[in-house]
């Protein structure tokens, strides 16, 4: 259980503190308040309203179709039911790429409609001036490295990232940079344990993995794939804590097979 069970709300400033007094990190995604109160509830350091809510949430291929509007919908219902979790928002696709004006004005929507406590943005080098002019408002932000699942089209490939040299390199390089820029924290996702060991070293923010190894600060999951509600995925990263998808449909089944034979409702369950 976390030292910090009892702070009133976990900050950027608790994150650094974490490392520094190498306390590991927890973090999980949320999109909805009932499964954000429950993960609040369970000690979550740090709860990510990801763009993978365009995978789990609305059955989309990719993260990249998913709205501001609608990830500014989701970041409102977890912030609503966080107490002590930091809440944290994906940037989507297209709202800070190459202008950084348009990025500066997504970022501020998000913080102003949502209440959330900053931002996550996909890139390096690449999106610098977006990640440069977003800090300058005073907007915490986390930088993400490795397998960036907004530039999947790029790669061609869920791949694990960073294996050859150059890859690595440009890695190490781009981390650097965004620390420099002013990061609270840089999640590393699909990358070798040992790059994962050697970025976490060299940096003094925290970094979260997910796929990149026990040498990072803390650690990431999306939610659903962590309690068994994404049906036939299961990447070598993923630990499976629960089988919800079997449990619920057999409930399901049970609720169905009650109602058809009028098990349900009983004489108690009625008014």
């Amino acid at each position: 259980m976390s030292q910090h069970k009892e702070i009133k709300r976990i900050t950027t400033n608790t994150l650094q503190k974490m490392k520094d007094d190498g306390e590991k990190i927890a973090m999980l995604t949320a999109y909805d308040y009932s499964m954000a109160t429950v993960l609040d509830d369970a000690g979550l350091d740090v709860l990510l309203v990801g763009d993978s809510a365009s995978n789990v949430m609305a059955g989309h291929e990719t993260t990249l179709p998913i709205t501001l509007d609608q990830m500014i919908y989701h970041a409102q219902s977890v912030v609503r039911a966080a107490k002590r979790s930091l809440v944290l928002v994906d940037l989507p696709f297209g709202t800070y790429q190459g202008n950084s004006r348009e990025a500066l004005n997504s970022a501020i929507r998000i913080m102003k409609e949502s209440g959330a406590h900053g931002l996550k943005l996909e890139g390096g080098a690449e999106i610098m001036e977006s990640v440069d002019r977003i800090l300058c408002a005073g907007i915490p932000v986390m930088g993400h490295l490795g397998l960036t699942p907004q530039s999947i089209y790029k790669f061609g490939t869920y791949a694990v990232r960073g294996k050859n040299e150059a890859e690595a390199s440009k890695l190490m390089e781009d981390a650097a940079l965004l620390q420099q820029a002013g990061c609270f924290a840089l999640l590393l996702e699909k990358i070798p344990a040992k790059l994962g060991m050697e970025v976490s070293q060299m940096l003094k923010i925290p970094t979260i993995g997910i796929g990149a190894g026990n040498g990072c600060d803390g650690q990431v999951l999306v939610i659903n794939d962590m309690i068994g509600l994404t049906k036939g995925f299961r990447p070598k990263f993923l630990r499976q804590y629960l089988d919800l998808y079997e449990e619920i449909r057999l409930a399901g089944e049970s609720y169905v097979s009650d109602v058809k034979s009028k098990a349900f409702p009983n004489n108690s369950e009625q008014y």
